[in-house]
């Protein structure tokens, strides 16, 4: 297995997501980080869900989003989630979102999710269901 997982999505841009100017509104993108987180969480047995049964929750605390190029309504776009493996603990991820007819870069972005019990605490060392999930993956840590 990699030391890298990934996972892409693809989506459609709806009606209701774009601006006046019929482009998406700059907000949307942060639903679509979320489609691929997701989505990702299906592919590997890391979603909300699983998450949560394990009486933890991963808020985000970070957010980094660098529009690079439109998307407009009635565009398709490609949605790709990169797994940043990290001893610290937090789930990491980077992304790449696409314009699909013509494969153009629209946005990379970045974000940082803790890990929180469902009391609100603070886990300052990795949960064990995920130490667990990630030797499924062979993911090393240093």
């Amino acid at each position: 297995m990699s030391d890298t997982l990934k996972n892409s999505t693809e989506s459609d841009i709806r009606f209701s997501e774009v601006d006046s100017m019929s482009v998406v509104w700059h907000g949307n993108y942060v639903k679509y980080l979320e489609d691929g987180r997701e989505a990702f969480g299906r592919q590997y047995g890391l979603g909300y869900l699983d998450v949560y049964k394990n009486k933890v929750m991963t808020p985000v605390v970070k957010l980094d989003l660098n529009y690079k190029q439109y998307i407009a309504y009635g565009d398709r776009i490609i949605i790709e989630t990169e797994f940043v493996n990290t001893a610290a603990a937090k789930i990491i991820f980077k992304y790449k979102i696409y314009r699909a007819s013509d494969r153009k870069l629209a946005l990379t972005a970045k974000s940082i999710q803790v890990f929180v019990e469902t009391d609100g605490t603070l886990l300052f060392t990795n949960p064990s269901f995920y130490e667990e999930w990630k030797k499924k993956w062979n993911l090393s840590v240093g």
